[in-house]
């Protein structure tokens, strides 16, 4: 299989950051044109119909990671999820009704940004499921039908000129083979990433592309220490947005990787985020979809409370937005690109105006939009995207057959072969349905199906995830890393004590599954299964398990962390009320006595502030909705002080 001659390559034990690769793999790397293979698909590229039944069976869960419909795979089962819930897919089911090709997200995210809003009105990953919102979505999906209805009918008339202007030249990636690497194994990296320039020469020199673009890694102890603020943004650097749904996240992120000490002395690169900022307004109509500006466009003002305040923050977040990137602008110049999402015509007002002192043009040649799928703007998904931009992809290559000559019409001489995928092996089924019905039981924690699955199936608490390199397989292989990592007691206590699962077995980064537990829980789960089970049943110390702790000790434990943080939220909660209380006090009382007229206190000083000249400095500058929030928590705060005394005096 592949992914065991992947395993034996010493380049691909860890992820392949494009900025720092081997200089002995970039002398060996060419360009191949192949095509993927996509192991998780088990038809052809052209979907029939019910090609989606195989995404999740009657108890909901996940029977592959792919999309034969929308030709798109995923890491785990949730994405997967999402996936099928989204407009994406359901707009590509209707085409498949009409009996119509689907197309690529690419292209259906510029659809929607041609309707001027998207389909479900918030990026958010959580959709609402009302029937309002449901009939919203159902009418754009029928307008952009009725779009992609008129753009067949224009090919069709115009179907030699289409033809000349699609070709091999606009696939999102590169892929690249060496002799270094295992047989048949390519690396693929996002056209994206490289300047037009470097896209017009890449046929024939990209090994000197990828020469020029590496660069030295900074060690962690050393960062922030040796460069100042200027320098530092002027080392090479991407700028990221992304704006929908009321949400905007911006990040400058540098090139040059961070290396840091993991467990066991490894060496881990990170990404170094030279700067970020998160904006949120409320400016989605809840339950209805869609913007309010878009809504006044298409129906008028609306004149309830809500709809003013959304007219509010859709300028109060224009304004913050185009404050930022002036205050940025020096490091968004500097950057080597730009990558922006901007769905919707006044999102990509609000980001490339026209407007006075503008940062952002819509002519930057920089300027790139995320070539996969994204989901709600926050800072998290900005290094998601980079690390995905920058991060080689490894995978199976299938060679092309070459496209036989068809002598009766241009149409046929022109179209794309299909390209030929491998089938997977029944050995392969089956290692893909129980790496999905594992992973689904861990990630919900149920422990007695999961002992249940083993023994029905017969497998082993040690069997490992396939693939092993794709998606998280590469960090928790096994059961037990998953466990761990997923902070899921119950389960490692189970796989240790019941399933006799081995703790000694490492990563591919040479991790145990104690060291990739998340929490201090996690981690007494397995010391106490060194207790349950003995010294000599397990090399403990290989395992990186430490002392054993008896399960009453371990209860204790929980028990008086748990004592410890009720307390000290109870003292924090205390001081609040004694301040809230002083300060009402001081009010009622009064005691600084101003003279008549003259604005000084009897001493001759400068009158102390008021309670309520206080309150008033403090919301000043704040939002009326921020205003509302904080004088809630004050009248909570204080109707809690009444209650205390209240019960004191009883």
């Amino acid at each position: 299989m592949a992914t065991r001659s992947a395993e034996a390559s010493p380049y691909l034990k860890r992820p392949l950051y494009i900025y720092d690769l081997p200089p002995e793999l970039i002398e060996t790397l060419t360009l191949h044109t192949t095509t993927v293979q996509q192991r998780n698909q088990e038809v052809d590229t052209q979907p029939a119909e019910g090609s989606l039944q195989r995404i999740t069976n009657e108890d909901g869960v996940s029977t592959s990671t792919a999309c034969t419909l929308c030709r798109s795979t995923f890491q785990d089962v949730s994405d997967q999820r999402q996936h099928v819930r989204s407009d994406f897919h359901r707009y590509n089911l209707k085409l498949q009704m009409k009996q119509l090709p689907p197309i690529d997200e690419t292209t259906f995210i510029k659809n929607i940004g041609d309707l001027d809003e998207s389909i479900s009105g918030s990026e958010s990953s959580e959709s609402d499921s009302d029937d309002d919102n449901s009939q919203s979505r159902d009418t754009t999906l029928t307008a952009l039908l009725k779009k992609q209805a008129r753009i067949s009918q224009n090919d069709e008339e115009n179907h030699v000129t289409t033809i000349r202007k699609r070709g091999p030249g606009n696939a999102p990636m590169y892929w690249l083979t060496s002799p270094k690497l295992p047989d048949g194994m390519g690396l693929g990296i996002y056209r994206a990433i490289l300047s037009n320039d470097e896209q017009d020469a890449a046929q024939s020199s990209i090994t000197d592309i990828l020469k020029r673009k590496q660069l030295q890694p900074i060690h962690a102890k050393h960062s922030g220490n040796t460069q100042s603020d200027k320098s530092k943004f002027a080392d090479p650097h991407f700028f990221l947005c992304m704006i929908g749904g009321g949400r905007f996240a911006a990040a400058v992120i540098g090139l040059a990787p961070e290396i840091r000490k993991g467990h066991g002395g490894v060496e881990e690169r990170h990404a170094v985020v030279k700067a970020h900022k998160t904006f949120h307004r409320y400016t989605t109509r809840r339950k209805q979809g869609g913007s309010q500006s878009a809504n006044d466009n298409a129906k008028g003002n609306a004149h309830s409370v809500g709809s003013s305040i959304r007219r509010a923050n859709e300028a109060a977040l224009v304004v913050d937005i185009r404050n930022l990137l002036a205050e940025w602008k020096s490091m968004i110049d500097s950057a080597e690109l730009i990558f922006v999402r901007a769905t919707g015509s006044q999102n990509r007002h609000t980001i490339f105006g026209p407007y006075e002192g503008q940062v952002l043009t819509s002519k930057d040649k920089r300027l790139r939009g995320y070539p996969f799928s994204t989901r709600r703007a926050t800072q998290n998904e900005l290094v998601r995207a980079f690390q995905e931009l920058t991060r080689a992809k490894v995978d199976k290559l299938i060679e092309e057959e070459p496209e036989k000559p068809n002598e009766q019409t241009q149409q046929k001489a022109q179209q794309k072969p299909k390209p030929a995928l491998a089938k997977a092996t029944p050995e392969q089924e089956e290692a893909l349905l129980h790496t999905s019905q594992l992973q689904n039981l861990i990630r919900r924690s149920k422990a007695p199906g999961i002992l249940l699955y083993l023994k029905k199936n017969n497998i082993s608490a040690n069997f490992p995830f396939y693939p092993s390199d794709q998606g998280s397989n590469h960090h928790a292989p096994t059961p037990l890393h998953l466990a761990a990592s997923s902070n899921a007691v119950a389960v490692v206590t189970a796989l240790l004590t019941k399933a006799d699962a081995d703790p000694t077995i490492t990563n591919a980064e040479g991790k145990t599954p104690c060291d990739i537990a998340g929490n201090s829980k996690t981690h007494d789960a397995f010391r106490v299964a060194r207790h349950v089970l003995g010294e000599n049943t397990f090399d403990w110390s290989k395992a990186h398990v430490p002392s054993p702790l008896s399960p009453e000790e371990a209860e204790a434990k929980a028990k008086r962390e748990q004592t410890e943080a009720t307390t000290a939220e109870a003292e924090r909660r205390k001081a609040d009320l004694e301040k809230i209380s002083q300060e009402e006090e001081e009010r009622k009382v009064g005691k600084i006595e101003k003279k008549a007229g003259t604005g000084k206190t009897l001493n001759g000083a400068p009158p102390e502030k008021s309670w309520v000249d206080k309150q008033e400095e403090q919301t000043r500058g704040m939002t009326p909705e921020m205003r509302m929030r904080l004088e809630r928590e004050r009248r909570a705060r204080a109707a809690e002080a009444r209650m205390n005394a209240m019960n004191g005096n009883r």
